[in-house]
């Protein structure tokens, strides 16, 4: 952890929130939730139906589409005023999509997947009909599959967006011309700014952004701590694979300190990607990173073929990504696309508009997978991390943070578990107790800003999980798969909650406004259906062939 974050105790040491900044400057902060949930079948099997069709398209519906599978669906909430209002969004696409559902499905509550068949080819791969688009949609999934198994693709999590207003990028901006600060003297050749020029206000925001990206990662292990609830999976998950879990009975799987086993070793991997150099240390380099991934050959991924013996394409290419997508974060840099643009495109071309925290599991214990006191901590975490000092963050710091996620992953609940600092190692109880401390005047600002006290009673319900462990979502879980089973565990929480929403009466205005995006969503997906003019050959070819400078033209004659 850097010094400058791991030796703030109290806010009269280190104080957080700057003499200009007032709640004013924080009104208009937009957030949205992304949830995946896996459907499952009556038998607690992961789901074999084709996507609802009553949800309409998955290609182009705006809040209801498929992740990996055709089962794993996605639930996209669009930006809301307060965390409320997000979470009674997402209540309402879980109505709405347990109304759809065929009999006897439900959703499964917990990240890792449920009840796997042995042959992983039964993962369905997401369909998104016939156009060039959707097979190649469908491709790129395949490849993911062919890369690094499709088991690994059924974890499901919580992405939590968050911009915050132009009005704070101004004040702060005002401020730094009346009392400028040399914020990042580490020197980083490819941040080097190209002139002495002021930054525009974009530039401006991006730089903060960026800062923040680097203290959410400094602040992982703190995340998977409190947040983390898969400390136990289904003994399917791992079926074929070397492990280092425990058996608690017939089934399941876990370790006894355990608090999300989805952000360790077990969970998404890449190792192709461990090498790239991709860092956050300015917009430029995080761009100029993607695109070497994306135009590099990685051999391993050659070795495996582009296409199968029948000549069906197995992956988009064998290239280090085959997208920007395939890139595995804890938090990204967003930026909404145009038509024609992929995602460093759009964030070159006009910066970071917003941040995507991704580190988040499943809570179980809600019927929407995330609680007001998540939502709300994470946005008392984001400007904590916006607001604290931010040094570039480089590889050695880089690796400490990593063995410092993996020690937590696994023992996180452990007393006197040590993480490492720059000075040495702490314990790390007493680490996060001095970060939720020093958030308290950041949680009070934002309730000054928003009304009420949900940022604060947020840093409260952290806190017991800080002081009793046995209160944090990783050890509420075990206690429950301690008596019946990480299965039997999520199945009847799947029960209770899919009855809920099935027989809680849709209001009609809400049963209208999700029928007419369904509608809307097959007659744009019938629109590109029909406006293909090659054949889907051809269309990849052009992904296999041009340089990787030419991805956007590409993109833009599809």
């Amino acid at each position: 952890m850097s010094e400058s974050m791991a030796n703030q105790t109290t806010t009269e040491q280190s104080p957080i929130i700057p003499q200009w900044l007032k709640p004013e400057h924080l009104k208009g902060m937009k957030r949205g939730i992304e949830k995946e949930s896996l459907r499952m079948q009556a038998n607690g099997h992961v789901a074999q139906t084709d996507h609802p069709a009553q949800l309409g398209s998955a290609l182009t519906h705006p809040r209801i589409t498929t992740d990996y599978s055709e089962a794993l669906l996605e639930l996209i909430t669009p930006p809301c005023d307060t965390p409320q209002a997000a979470l009674d969004c997402l209540r309402d696409l879980h109505q709405v999509t347990a109304q759809a559902l065929p009999e006897g499905e439900t959703l499964w509550p917990l990240s890792m997947p449920c009840m796997l068949d042995k042959d992983e080819e039964k993962i369905r791969l997401a369909a998104y009909g016939s156009s060039n688009l959707g097979k190649f949609k469908t491709l790129y999934r395949r490849g993911l599959g062919v890369r690094y198994g499709r088991r690994m693709q059924t974890i499901a999590g919580i992405h939590y967006n968050l911009s915050f207003p132009t009005t704070l990028w101004q004040a702060w901006q005002q401020e730094l011309a009346i009392h400028p600060v040399n914020t990042n003297p580490t020197y980083d050749a490819e941040c080097t700014p190209a002139s002495t020029t002021p930054l525009s206000l974009q530039d401006f925001a991006s730089e903060k952004y960026f800062g923040l990206i680097r203290n959410f990662i400094r602040m992982t292990p703190m995340v998977i701590y409190l947040l983390g609830a898969s400390p136990a999976v289904c003994a399917c998950f791992l079926k074929g694979r070397e492990h280092h879990l425990q058996q608690l009975m017939d089934g399941t799987l876990y370790l006894p300190y355990a608090t999300a086993l989805r952000m360790g070793k077990l969970g998404y991997q890449n190792n192709a990607q461990r090498s790239l150099g991709i860092h956050y240390n300015c917009l430029r380099a995080y761009v100029a990173g993607l695109k070497r991934a994306i135009g590099d050959v990685y051999p391993p991924f050659t070795t495996l073929g582009l296409d199968d013996a029948q000549g069906q394409p197995l992956q988009i290419n064998d290239h280090i990504l085959q997208l920007e997508n395939e890139y595995y974060s804890l938090i990204r840099p967003k930026q909404i696309a145009e038509a024609g643009e992929t995602p460093s495109a759009a964030l070159a071309a006009r910066g970071v508009a917003y941040v995507e925290l991704r580190a988040v599991d499943l809570d179980p214990f809600t019927d929407v997978g995330i609680s007001l006191a998540t939502a709300s901590f994470l946005e008392v975490l984001a400007l904590y991390c916006l607001l604290s000092p931010s040094p570039l963050l480089l590889f050695g710091e880089e690796e400490r943070i990593a063995r410092n996620q993996a020690r937590v992953v696994d023992q996180g609940r452990l007393a006197g578990l040590a993480v490492e600092t720059a000075t040495g190692e702490e314990v790390f109880s007493t680490w996060v107790a001095q970060h939720l401390s020093a958030m308290l005047p950041v949680a009070a600002l934002l309730d000054s800003a928003h009304g009420g006290s949900d940022y604060q009673d947020s840093l409260k319900v952290m806190q017991t999980r800080l002081d009793h462990p046995e209160q944090t979502l990783s050890a509420r879980v075990l206690a429950k798969t301690e008596s019946k089973g990480i299965w039997r565990f999520g199945y009847e929480l799947a029960q209770q909650y899919g009855t809920q929403f099935k027989n809680l009466p849709l209001p009609e205005s809400v049963a209208a406004e999700y029928a007419e995006f369904a509608k809307q969503s097959r007659i744009q997906q019938n629109a590109i259906e029909n406006s293909d003019t090659i054949s889907f050959r051809e269309y990849l070819e052009r992904w296999r062939t041009v340089p990787v400078s030419d991805a956007e033209k590409i993109v833009q004659n599809a």
